[in-house]
């Protein structure tokens, strides 16, 4: 599971039977230096399945691969990123190096 942050929105004017009524999402995975900075890369970008309404600029878990699916079994979606959790707050707090 990656942290992300949500970019913006895809619009589909035809898609598989599978994504009728889906949300879609376009999100960036960050890396710890990106949330420390407020920088969003535009290098890496996801379309996420959301069906947790993240909305502009919000930071979400996401699951990629086959675990992108797994919420949707034993019906079959075509999804490679799915929102997992929407994250009200990100604290992070660093480990002396030993």
């Amino acid at each position: 599971m990656r942290i992300a942050k949500v970019i913006g929105k895809v619009t589909l004017s035809r898609s598989v039977p599978e994504f009728q009524g889906a949300v879609l999402k376009l999100a960036v995975p960050m890396m710890l230096s990106d949330i420390e900075n407020d920088n969003t890369p535009l290098d890496d970008l996801l379309v996420v399945y959301d069906e947790l309404g993240a909305g502009q600029d919000n930071y979400i878990a996401l699951s990629e691969g086959g675990e992108a699916a797994q919420p949707f079994y034993p019906d079959m979606k075509p999804v490679d990123a799915y929102n997992a959790a929407i994250l009200d707050t990100v604290d992070i707090r660093y480990r002396p190096s030993k």
